[in-house]
């Protein structure tokens, strides 16, 4: 429902040369994955605020003219939209099986993300909403710290926020299982420095499979 609400919004406020609603869903899509495909090549990331404003120009045959374009106000209505329409957790099963990898009691739980047309500051008030935010020891974001997953550097970071977490000097990487929907942002990211991996989502797989 966000997506089409977003779509609607920018059909009504930024569509000078009239394209459809359809349209506009599809440019969406196609920045989407052109910035993805970009910021997994680079390492770096391309802020939501950019990507909006591609997402204006290619509406209007590629038009620059962003003058009256108020970006903090726009991105304040996207924020709005998706606090409206809640994403749905895509596996029942994922409360339960956080609950009880944090009952455990030698389990900490982190969250590395990607981020796009949404920035991680908003994420945390969409997993309050959820109900998940209160299982991560800590969360990183692309858009926060510059970087996007495959990113070495990321993964170290990941890396530095976990030692000091559990107040050590050292963590063996084989302690650490990185779990993920993207082969390569999250399996080869993770893998190439030597972090277990598993894949969930993309190969129709829930997170409760890790405690099997």
């Amino acid at each position: 429902m966000f997506k089409q609400e977003r779509a609607r919004f920018f059909y009504d406020h930024f569509n000078r040369h009239q394209v459809t609603q359809e349209e506009v869903n599809r440019i969406f899509r196609k920045v989407d994955l052109m910035c993805n495909a970009i910021n997994e090549k680079t390492g770096g990331n391309i802020d939501a605020e950019e990507m909006y404003l591609m997402v204006i120009s290619e509406m209007n045959n590629n038009d620059n003219a962003f003058g009256d374009v108020d970006l903090p106000g726009l991105y304040r209505e996207m924020e709005a939209l998706v606090m409206k329409y809640l994403p749905m957790v895509y596996c029942s099963a994922t409360i339960s099986t956080l609950k009880q990898l944090r009952e455990r009691g030698d389990t900490s739980i982190s969250l590395l993300s990607n981020t796009a047309f949404i920035k991680g500051s908003t994420l945390r008030q969409v997993l309050q909403q959820l109900g998940l935010y209160s299982f991560f020891d800590f969360q990183l974001y692309s858009d926060e710290t510059g970087m996007s997953k495959p990113n070495e550097a990321v993964f170290r970071l990941m890396l530095e926020n976990v030692t000091a977490l559990r107040k050590t000097d050292i963590i063996a990487l084989k302690q650490i299982v990185h779990i993920g929907d993207n082969e390569k942002a999250d399996i080869y990211g993770a893998g190439r420095i030597g972090i277990d991996t598993w894949l969930i989502n993309s190969n129709n797989k829930c997170i409760s499979s890790i405690l099997n």
